[in-house]
């Protein structure tokens, strides 16, 4: 578990860090601007940067192989937290996806897609001489889309498209044989426009009437200009669109940021229209460039990971955060409809910060072992 002699510390990637040490006390500032009178999230993130740091580096020291003998027991807990929030969960904005431990809440599908990605991880270092068999697509399929449903049905399509897109990128990944993948491109490309057709549909039955009002209001701008599934994108567009060049907070001051139009719960889902509006083009441009390069640290760790588990973890992680990152700037800048997902380690949230962290934990860890030899290769 703490057999620090297996590890070369020169491989620890101090790089890695910074950017997210950078990232998270931006992060914080920014929570700092967006807060409300009478809030107290400010004080709150600092104390999960903090946390989620310790947490980040104390992962990073256990063996990521370790943990992953314990992939039944994660998949099973991953199940019981979901079904809980189902249960006894609290609701808010129509959506039920927390749990309240009296202390703190925390929401389980942000732990479900680290619990996801190490389950799949060791499914496919197990069934690796049969990626060409159609029986494990089938089989992880159905064991992915279990505790994906249970997230859907939260209400939260957001984090349900996150483990879909996980799901496909490690699969892939894994060795999915071209045999299996064609015939499913060929059928599949089709379906998701006929999908996307269907749910626009007054009789369709797959998303709520929130969020089938969200997809049309994308859709149709003109058309919803007015009403609230537009709003908040309205909004955060003009709001990024006012930082312009280099940002209100040099150019006006602190106290410029939010004086004008405002962004309901810009901190946390909208985090970047707060990021626009104090730092500009310039600085969104420089959040953007960290963020990437968190997720190419991610891909090179898979690249120069010791085994196929190694591999398929770090490939997993750089998947959960590319995906985040291009959905939460792409609905701040409408590009694409109105879903919650947070930014990684900008945006307010423990659970995503602390789910974020202890990926970070692992992506460290594997780095650790590139060099080490032996293992499930």
């Amino acid at each position: 578990m703490f057999n620090l002699k297996q590890y070369n510390f020169k491989n620890y990637n101090i790089s890695l860090v910074i950017m997210v040490v950078i990232l998270s006390s931006i992060g914080t500032f920014l929570v700092r601007l967006a807060q409300q009178e009478g809030e107290n999230l400010f004080k709150k993130q600092v104390i999960g940067v903090i946390g989620g740091l310790l947490v980040a580096f104390i992962v990073s020291l256990i063996d990521y192989h370790f943990i992953s003998e314990f992939y039944i027991l994660l998949y099973i807990v991953n199940l019981i937290l979901l079904v809980l929030v189902r249960l006894v969960g609290v609701e808010f904005n129509n959506s039920r996806r927390w749990l309240d431990l009296k202390v703190t809440t925390i929401q389980p599908s942000e732990f479900s897609k680290i619990f996801m990605i190490i389950f799949l991880a060791k499914m496919y270092t197990i069934l690796r001489e049969k990626m060409d068999r159609f029986y494990v697509l089938v089989l992880t399929g159905i064991l992915m889309g279990i505790p994906t449903f249970l997230i859907l049905i939260q209400t939260n399509l957001s984090t349900s498209l996150v483990m879909l897109f996980i799901f496909v990128i490690m699969i892939f990944a894994a060795g999915l044989s071209y045999k299996i993948i064609l015939p499913i491109l060929v059928i599949g490309i089709p379906l998701v426009g006929g999908l996307f057709w269907y749910v626009q549909q007054d009789f369709q039955v797959i998303l709520t009437n929130y969020q089938q009002k969200r997809v049309i209001a994308f859709l149709n701008p003109e058309l919803e200009a007015s009403t609230d599934t537009i709003y908040q994108q309205g909004n955060s567009v003009e709001v990024i669109g006012s930082g312009q060049l280099t940002g209100k907070l040099l150019t006006e001051g602190i106290d410029s940021i939010q004086g004008g139009t405002y962004v309901p719960i810009s901190e946390s889902d909208f985090i970047f229209s707060i990021l626009g509006e104090a730092f500009g083009f310039i600085g969104a441009c420089v959040i953007i460039f960290l963020l990437a390069l968190i997720v190419f640290q991610c891909l090179k760790t898979a690249k120069h990971a010791s085994d196929r588990l190694g591999m398929l973890i770090a490939t997993g992680i750089a998947a959960m955060f590319m995906f985040q990152v291009f959905v939460n700037i792409g609905v701040t800048t409408m590009i694409l409809p109105n879903t919650g997902i947070p930014l990684p380690f900008v945006s307010y949230g423990l659970s995503s910060l602390m789910s974020s962290m202890i990926a970070i934990g692992l992506v460290l860890n594997i780095n650790l072992q590139r060099k080490r030899k032996g293992g499930n290769t």
